[in-house]
């Protein structure tokens, strides 16, 4: 039986750390452009924001505390609610040096960190949520590593835990999430659970409609879970993901499109999921429905 999620919510990704300046001029880059953004996909009707910070100067990955403070303050200032998802993603990029000689590691591209330092930032702001990328692999063409072994996520998961902090768990393979359900088993992840599905990223899980339910099917039944596809099958994946259960993620770190030719703004992208889902007969949660769904408390 046909069982899609009438009562959804949407998460914007709005910026993400992938080289995407170059290419859209709508990226938001400082930290008064990166909450500007999520001001704006909150009003048009995001409950969650994903926020990366950037190097104001060059437009590259960064993970300053001081970036992620600002952007929280300038947010904090508008009045405008939303929950807010700091990453936690960064400080696992391993680069190596070349095929033949893969030690020691390039400089450029690499950036490791350990679990705390990982985790400063949230530490320090106490998001609602926080992502914990369940695995390590490979992305693009070349050396470039992401890195979370299982050792520093039992870490990662402990110290998120005792902040009072709710992970989203991101999984993009089908490993992934039977690396958080162990995690689970272990009591360092409590519930309610919450998993993003992070479909279409070479080399991780595809974003074909078999492979996408073989990671639906193995979520175990009492978590959450977001789903989203990038480039042009992002906007399809909502509707994807309401028919197979779940929540929506749209937003600039995963697609800068809103049709061909046309670039979108994060609100645009968020506009256009709120018009695919109520289309769908969906309601769309508020971030204070979101917050007691999840069971969230805004300490921000």
């Amino acid at each position: 039986m046909l069982k899609p999620n009438r009562n959804v919510f949407i998460t914007c990704a709005v910026t993400g750390a992938g080289d995407t300046t170059g290419r859209s001029n709508k990226v938001p880059v400082t930290p008064r452009q990166i909450a500007d953004s999520c001001i704006e996909a909150a009003q048009a009707g995001a409950a969650v924001v994903h926020i990366h910070v950037r190097n104001p100067q060059t437009g590259g990955p960064a993970r300053d505390p001081a970036l992620y403070r600002e952007v929280v303050n300038y947010i904090r200032e508008s009045g405008v609610d939303m929950v807010l998802n700091l990453t936690a993603g960064m400080g696992g990029d391993l680069t190596l040096g070349s095929v033949e000689q893969p030690l020691p590691p390039a400089e450029v591209g690499t950036d490791m960190a350990g679990a705390t330092e990982r985790l400063a930032h949230v530490r320090e702001l106490l998001p609602e949520i926080c992502t914990l990328d369940c695995g390590t692999m490979n992305f693009g063409e070349g050396d470039y590593v992401m890195t979370n072994t299982p050792a520093t996520l039992k870490e990662m998961a402990k110290q998120i835990k005792e902040m009072g902090v709710r992970p989203e768990i991101e999984a993009f393979d089908t490993g992934h999430v039977l690396l958080a359900k162990w995690l689970k088993d272990q009591g360092l992840i409590e519930d309610p659970g919450m998993i993003q599905l992070c479909m279409g990223i070479p080399w991780g899980a595809p974003d074909d409609f078999s492979t996408f339910m073989a990671m639906v099917n193995a979520v175990p039944k009492d978590w959450t879970f977001s789903a989203f596809s990038i480039g042009r099958n992002q906007l399809p994946y909502a509707a994807m993901a309401v028919l197979a259960g779940g929540n929506i993620r749209v937003g600039l770190e995963d697609n800068i499109w809103l049709d061909k030719g046309v670039l979108a703004s994060n609100g645009d992208l968020v506009k256009r999921a709120v018009t695919i889902a109520e289309g769908m007969g969906c309601k769309i949660m508020t971030p204070d429905e979101v917050r007691q769904k999840m069971q969230l408390k805004k300490r921000w």
